[in-house]
């Protein structure tokens, strides 16, 4: 994820190797240290063992237990970091060998995957248990952390960071002529709340309909959306270009007027952090509406540095959008009140520095 791959290039006092099982995009991705353990061939009859016969989560086989130790042995590591709660789950056993310090980052929705069977939970909570520290991006998840069972005192809140030089201010000049133009930057899954801002954008073009929104992301629900879009009669003023690169990405926010992300709880309890496209648009200079979900309202004032409104609550959104499109002044001092916020929390230099901090500090060295 670009965030992670962010913040591993980011650091600059101590030294990362990375492990995975797999190798992708390494022409957008470029790193030198990276040790392939990829799954075993047995791997699905494993899993399929585990889950569907002992309906426990299943964890690595020692063979791939040796592997892994034997790459950290091998590169004398110091601490182990690893990425997303229901993934480090079933890296139990390297968690139980490893005799030196770890981590466990949760991101969002690996908070609550599988947390409603007793076995998965009570693995969480063993593995939980087990690590050094555990971070969390939000207040909101260290909450569900703690629900988990885990110890207070091992939690820190470790924001994203933002490379803030990638996404510079710049004043938007706002249309006289209605043609106002809505991006949504996300995965197009449930907690994303995208029918929310469907059906908000369907109200705002009774008013203005030489409007258009953007939609950019892939997921499971893109026909869905798309059958939507037909439904709502709106398919001719929404875009749904499917993955878009951050080059393009980029253009779109400098070319667009106002960022939407309504994020809602989903039906199996995935609630968001605090979005990564949402913290890039703020710190562009989109004027920025969402919802009093998750981990949004710790980087969103409502009324100062943007607009947040319930969540599920399309009417609300589309009144609030109208609102504002009377107020040039509103709109202007949310997005300057929301590029400040993201530099004042979330720059990525920050960020990055206080990790160094954590790790430096775990490993036993001065900072």
């Amino acid at each position: 994820m670009l965030h992670i791959y962010r913040q591993i290039t980011g650091l600059r006092r101590v030294q990362s190797i990375v492990i995975a099982q797999k190798r992708e995009n390494p022409d957008k991705f470029p790193f030198d240290k990276i040790d392939i353990v990829a799954k075993p061939a047995t791997h699905f009859l494993r899993r399929f063992w585990f889950r569907q016969v002992r309906n426990k989560p299943w964890q690595i086989s020692s063979k791939e237990l040796r592997a892994l130790t034997d790459v950290l042995n091998r590169e004398k590591a110091q601490l182990l970091h690893t990425f997303f709660g229901h993934i480090v789950v079933h890296l139990l056993p390297l968690i139980q060998a490893w005799p030196k310090p770890s981590i466990v980052s949760f991101h969002g929705a690996d908070v609550s995957v599988d947390m409603e069977k007793p076995a998965y939970r009570n693995a969480t909570k063993e593995m939980l248990d087990r690590v050094t520290r555990v971070f969390v991006r939000s207040a909101s998840l260290r909450r569900a952390v703690v629900e988990l069972g885990c110890d207070e005192d091992k939690i820190d809140i470790v924001r994203t960071g933002i490379p803030l030089d990638e996404f510079p201010f710049r004043e938007r000049e706002f249309p006289a002529n209605g043609e106002w133009r809505f991006v949504q930057a996300s995965r197009l899954i449930e907690k994303k709340g995208l029918a929310t801002t469907l059906h908000a954008f369907t109200a705002f073009l009774a008013h203005y309909p030489r409007a258009t929104l953007t939609i950019a992301g892939e997921g499971p629900m893109l026909r869905e959306l798309q059958e939507l879009t037909r439904k709502l009669k709106i398919d001719n003023r929404v875009v749904l270009p499917g993955f878009v690169a951050s080059e393009r990405l980029r253009e779109i926010y400098y070319a667009s007027h106002i960022f939407l992300h309504p994020s809602e709880t989903g039906s199996d309890g995935n609630q968001e952090g605090i979005p990564n496209s949402m913290l890039e648009a703020m710190a562009s200079g989109l004027p920025v509406f969402a919802t009093d979900h998750g981990g949004i309202p710790e980087a969103i004032e409502n009324g100062v540095s943007g607009i947040l409104v319930p969540e599920r609550d399309h009417e609300a959104l589309s009144c609030a959008l109208l609102e504002a499109v009377q107020d040039r002044h509103l709109l202007a001092r949310l997005a300057r009140n929301g590029a400040a916020a993201v530099a004042e929390k979330f720059d990525q230099r920050n960020q990055i520095r206080r990790l160094e901090e954590i790790y430096l500090g775990m490993i036993g060295r001065v900072g």
